[in-house]
């Protein structure tokens, strides 16, 4: 599950999955997502399924899957944050195998898309260009590595000035290829720790932090939709459950296929 690549807070959210919905983006090995280039460096919160698996292991041994953990703590992250909630299905099974090959083609959308290219990505696992723009929102929490900003903040015209000034002091420009890479801004300058409808209202004010969240309001066809968001959060909020709960459901492992596995990291 490979949900987690630009929601930069928590799993579940937002990015597509390089497979389906199966907790392949946790395992460790060869074959592991974690280094494939779009995640490398950029995924977190692995420990926080580690200690949630224990403790449901402890309790209940061999029931829940690492894929139905994520949905779950993503569904939780969400509502504690200030957002919505939604009732979740269950009953995923765990791949026992990572995609490295897959998650390094070029099926995750990244964050110098083109809004064409985001549309293609997310219609690719059935998900609408409303899908796209609705669970793009999630970027109201979470951060993102300089190295994936750096050059839309020195190089482009469509974003606020002050704003990009502000960008760069923790972003300099000659430092590409060294430590500072990984210094991180947040998402949504406004509210980075709450989830509401502020990264629209960024967007609007040429605030976007990563080339492919301006994309969505940059004169294209997602424009008239990110004013939506911006002006009616409770729009936002059901478009966004709606868009998760159909991500969720893509390609699951079910019945007696893949496993439950004891510990996230590996198969059994």
């Amino acid at each position: 599950m490979v949900f987690i690549k630009h929601m930069h807070f928590f799993f579940g959210l937002e990015v597509l999955p390089s497979k389906g919905c199966d907790g392949s983006v946790l395992l460790d090995g060869p074959s592991s997502e974690k280094i494939a280039l779009p995640n490398k460096n950029s995924l977190r919160g692995y420990e926080v399924i580690d200690a949630i698996k224990s403790k449901v292991e402890a309790l209940c041994p061999g029931v829940v899957s690492c894929a139905d953990i994520v949905t779950i703590a993503a569904r939780d992250s969400v509502a504690i944050l200030g957002g919505p909630n939604w009732k979740v299905k269950l009953g995923r099974r765990d791949s026992t195998t990572g995609f490295f090959n897959l998650a390094n083609s070029g099926v995750l959308p990244g964050p110098n898309s083109s809004l064409s290219s985001l549309i293609q990505r997310f219609d690719d696992q059935g998900l609408s260009t409303k899908d796209m723009v609705a669970l793009s929102g999630a970027h109201t929490i979470g951060k993102a590595r300089c190295v994936s900003y750096r050059d839309r903040i020195y190089n482009e015209n469509n974003i606020d000035s002050l704003f990009a000034k502000a960008r760069q002091k923790n972003c300099p420009k000659g430092s590409s290829g060294t430590p500072k890479d990984n210094n991180v801004a947040p998402l949504d300058f406004k509210t980075p720790n709450h989830f509401d409808n502020e990264y629209f209202k960024n967007l609007i004010n040429k605030k976007g932090l990563l080339r492919s969240d301006q994309e969505l309001f940059n004169g294209g066809s997602t424009d008239s939709l990110v004013r939506t968001y911006s002006n009616n959060q409770r729009v936002f909020e059901a478009d966004f459950v709606t868009a998760m709960i159909k991500m969720g459901n893509i390609k699951p492992l079910t019945g007696s296929n893949g496993q439950i596995r004891k510990q996230c990291r590996r198969p059994n």
